[in-house]
């Protein structure tokens, strides 16, 4: 006799959806939700590297609560540089500090 035998711990995980079996579930996943722009706070710095090259970073943004690659991209076509995304931090090549708060402000970030 097992310990759950019988219990809905003991059963396998079903589907909320469509009731199957979730290994045989082909259900899409459901759709992530962000947070709002005005409810979060960007803090923009710039930053030097090796060889005396300048960063800007973008930092303060939840990796969880915010689509950070599509911000990246949008972010990398609004400066004409280009940058990374390391963690949770957003990194444009350059002093682009300007561009990146007026990008930010317009999306509706709150600004640091």
């Amino acid at each position: 006799m097992r310990l759950f035998e019988g219990t809905e711990f003991d059963r396998p995980p079903h589907c909320e959806v469509c009731g199957e079996l979730e290994e045989e579930c082909i259900c899409p996943p459901p759709e992530k939700v962000w947070l709002a722009p005005e409810k979060q706070t960007a803090r923009i710095a710039v930053e030097k590297r090796k060889k005396g090259k300048q960063v800007t970073v973008v930092r303060g943004l939840s990796p969880d609560e915010s689509d950070l690659p599509a911000l990246l991209t949008q972010l990398k076509s609004q400066c004409g540089a280009g940058g990374t995304l390391k963690e949770d931090e957003i990194e444009i090549q350059g002093d682009q500090a300007d561009r990146v708060r007026d990008v930010l402000c317009e999306i509706g970030y709150c600004i640091k």
